[in-house]
Formats: structure tokens, sequence, C-alpha cells
């Protein structure tokens, strides 16, 4: 039987370097609020928030916001961001899976590469959909499986040990067919609509140096191949081949799906 505290544990640890990410995440986030139609005055929740960055862009428009994520690190990280932005903001350490929120609390429930690593996507959009009040707007952005990012998860994948029972792949939430299954008969008019941004690289090996440092499931990749240098090295010829596809202009363009539904 799987323990998913254990796999929550191990995901806070894996993504608690994140932080330096954020400037390049943060060109995607008014692209979200946007889509999301967001308006002042109104509540909305940010759902893995990691270190606020849409939550950030939305209290800036004049919304009541509050943030939630799963790794402590990343909620102090935002913490200090809105008292930069001079924003005020409740930021809290909270499980995707078991939000601290009462029913029909937000008129907007977004999330930003963040709910899609949530172990259960059923319980995850259990949640996110209780919190929503009827005719509010969900809404989200996902790595797509056959872009870059998903590629690079299903890379991770073939070196990393397998994924324990019961935990669905992250890209899947990149799928329009299975966000329709899952949002199922709870909510009306999905819409989809894909965009990108750029990282900025002087090289495809200059971008994976930096994956290698901040984003846990490369660096547990690394770590674990210490032991096997030519293994090694394959898996990072690999990665800098995947990265010279998409890179161009000293950047490396990442594309992805953004998703909007109203509930029911």
């Amino acid at each position: 039987m799987t323990d998913f505290d254990a796999v929550k544990n191990k995901a806070k640890q894996l993504w608690s370097t994140f932080s330096p990410f954020e400037n390049i995440t943060a060109q995607a986030s008014p692209e979200l609020i946007k889509f999301a139609q967001v308006v002042p005055g109104k509540k909305v929740v940010d759902v893995g928030c990691g270190t606020g960055v849409v939550a950030i862009t939305a209290a800036r428009l004049g919304s009541i916001v509050s943030g939630s994520d799963i790794t402590p690190e990343l909620i102090d990280h935002a913490k200090e961001n809105a008292k930069i932005a001079n924003l005020d903001i409740k930021f809290e350490v909270a499980d995707v899976e078991n939000l601290p929120y009462n029913d029909a609390s937000f008129d907007y429930v977004l999330s930003q590469f963040g709910h899609m690593f949530a172990p259960r996507p059923e319980v995850c959009i259990n949640e996110m959909l209780r919190v929503l009040k009827p005719d509010g707007i969900i809404a989200f952005s996902t790595w797509p499986p056959e872009l870059l990012t998903g590629k690079m998860f299903q890379l991770v994948g073939k070196y990393a040990p397998p994924p324990p029972d019961g935990v669905s792949p992250p890209v899947q939430w990149g799928e329009p067919s299975t966000i329709t299954n899952r949002l199922g008969k709870k909510v009306k008019d999905i819409t989809f609509h894909r965009s990108e941004f750029k990282n900025p690289a002087l090289s495809p090996s200059h971008m994976r140096n930096f994956l290698e440092a901040y984003i846990g499931p490369v660096s547990a990749v690394v770590d674990m191949l210490q032991s096997e240098p030519d293994k090694l090295s394959k898996f990072r010829r690999e990665l800098d081949n995947l990265l010279s596809e998409y890179f161009q202009d000293n950047g490396v363009i990442q594309s992805y799906l953004m998703t909007r539904a109203i509930k029911l």
C-alpha cells in the first residue's frame, strides 16, 4: 500500500530549491491571470503557489488573494516576495489534497505548474473544486507531454525509480482529454489555450546546469548517478539534445497549456 505522506515529504524536499526559477515562471503568471479572467475585488486562491508568482500578480490587480504550497521553503519565499511588493496575501503551508479552506470560499482557484504534482489527481481536483464557489472559475497551467518540459520529465523517468503505485505522472495534466475527464460533470465551458515563454540561457548545457542545480527531480537523478559516470554522461547528453531542440536566440522556449472552466 502506497504511503502518500512519504511521497509528499519527498516532493517537499525535491522542490525546496525551486526559488531561483521564479523570475522565469513569473513570465507566465500574467497570461494565466488574463486567461482566467480575474477581476479586482474577487477572492482568489493560488494552490501549489510556489514562491507566489501568480498570487502576487493577482494581488497587484486588486484581488483578495490567498496562496498555499506543500513546501515550507517556498512559502517562506512567497511571504518575502509579498512583503517586498507591499501586498497583503495570506500564504500558508498546505497540501492541495487537503486544502485548509471552507467550501465555496473563492471566486477563482488557480494553479501554475503546481497542482499537477499532487500524487492523486482525483483528490486534488475535488479539493480545488470544493473550495470554489458555484459559477466560479478554475484555471491552471500545465506541461503537455509532447513538449519540452513534458519530455524532460519523461527523460527523468527513464533514469529515476518508478513512482509508487497510485501516483499519477504529472504530465498527464497536459493532455486536454485527460483534463476533461478529470473535471468531469462538475464544470462547464472548458477552454484550452497554449502559450510560451523563454528561459534565458547561453547554450543548452548552460540551461541544463541550471536545471541540475534547482529542479529537484533533475537534481535527484544527477545525485543518483554519481556512482555511474557513464550513465550520468548519457543522461546529460540526452538532456542537452532535448534542450537543443528548443534553444533559440539565447533562450530555451517552453510551451505550456492553460485550462479554464466554470464550476456548476
